[in-house]
C-alpha cells in the first residue's frame, strides 16, 4: 500500500475496507480479515488494525462475533423493497 504521509495510517486503511465492502470485494456477511491479518496485509501495527476494525463497527459497516470474529453488517433495504 502506498501511504499518504499527511492522512493518519488508520484512516487510509479505513477507506480501503470501506472501498472494499462498497464493491462488493467484501459482501454482507463475509468475515473481514482479523487484526493480525490485516496488520500483515497492508503493514500497519495490529493495535492500528484493531482501530480500523473498531472503527467499521462504530461506523455499523461491520459487527463482531465474539471468539468468531468481525463480518461485513448487511446493507439495509431502501425503503419500498
Amino acid at each position: 500500500m502506498e501511504w499518504q504521509p499527511e492522512v493518519p495510517r488508520w484512516r487510509q486503511v479505513y477507506a480501503l475496507l470501506e472501498e472494499r465492502i462498497d464493491t462488493g470485494v467484501y459482501a454482507p456477511g463475509t468475515r473481514l480479515p482479523s487484526a493480525l491479518d490485516l496488520a500483515a496485509e497492508v503493514g500497519v501495527s495490529p493495535v492500528t488494525a484493531r482501530r480500523v476494525l473498531r472503527e467499521l463497527r462504530t461506523a455499523k459497516l461491520a459487527y463482531m462475533e465474539p471468539g468468531i470474529g468481525t463480518f461485513v453488517s448487511r446493507l439495509p433495504t431502501s425503503p419500498g423493497d
